[in-house]
């Protein structure tokens, strides 16, 4: 069998580092394709960049990206178009987290994790579409979450932020299913990394671990796999759906 992702060409957002935009990349790279990786941390992106060059030779490609800014998206793309020829598939890992009561917290606060999770995801998406539109082919997998369907204290901003990620995907998914394009999402419930762990209490990670029933966190691995699977034809009659990457129910 031809590998998953054969002569495919991907872009990921926030994909430097150890995370899941890396471990997806990877795992693209392993399944056939060519990947242009983007992150807003140059110097992470360029080690990663070369960590996966060493592996696999000339299928690797990098440039920076801030998806709050639009004309670092546009670069982004015109960057992939010149680097790959076309894009097929789309995967926007980018978002940004944190704790913080809704009594306390403040509009900087909301702005911020909306501005990157929901409304970067939308200027990728967006920018997708104008280049797979045309084309009548193409693939979009967005990075949700579970607390998009869960309550969870002192997240009501990212938890809002992946609804929307979630209802933006549905709706994107019906304006682009009669082009040929398909949008998903994955929604991971603990996927551990060392951002999470530099940006959340040991105490907090420990009972989100508890309330796992194989009572631990996913690895990146494990998400990117279910990302591989939506990016791929094994997928190819889901649209607007969203995947909860989880070992309880959402």
């Amino acid at each position: 069998m031809s590998p998953l992702l054969h002569e495919k060409h991907v872009v990921i957002t926030a994909a430097a580092g150890a995370g899941i935009g890396a471990a997806t990349a990877r795992r693209c790279l392993e399944e056939g394709a060519s990947v242009c990786l983007s992150d807003r941390h140059e110097r992470r992106l360029n080690d990663t960049v070369e960590a996966l060059e060493l592996t696999f030779p000339g299928r690797v490609f990098g440039t920076p990206c801030d998806v709050t800014q639009q004309e670092q998206v546009d670069s982004l793309f015109a960057y992939a178009v010149e680097q790959l020829g076309h894009v097929d598939v789309l995967i926007n890992n980018a978002g940004l987290g944190g704790t913080h009561a809704l009594i306390d917290m403040k509009d900087a606060d909301w702005h911020r994790v909306m501005d990157v999770t929901l409304t970067g995801t939308m200027r990728c998406v967006r920018a997708g579409f104008q280049h797979m539109l045309p084309r009548g082919s193409g693939v979009i997998v967005n990075n949700a979450s579970v607390l998009g369907w869960r309550a969870q204290a002192g997240q009501a901003h990212y938890a809002a932020a992946k609804a929307g990620v979630m209802a933006l995907t549905r709706c994107a998914a019906m304006e682009a299913a009669q082009r040929g394009i398909r949008v998903n999402a994955v929604a991971p419930s603990l996927a551990m990394h060392p951002f999470l762990e530099k940006v959340t209490s040991a105490e907090l990670l420990e009972n989100l671990k508890a309330n796992e029933a194989f009572g631990r966190a996913a690895t990146p691995e494990e998400v990117a796999n279910v990302i591989l699977f939506l990016a791929s034809d094994l997928s190819s009659y889901m649209t607007g759906e969203v995947v909860s990457v989880s070992s309880q129910r959402a």
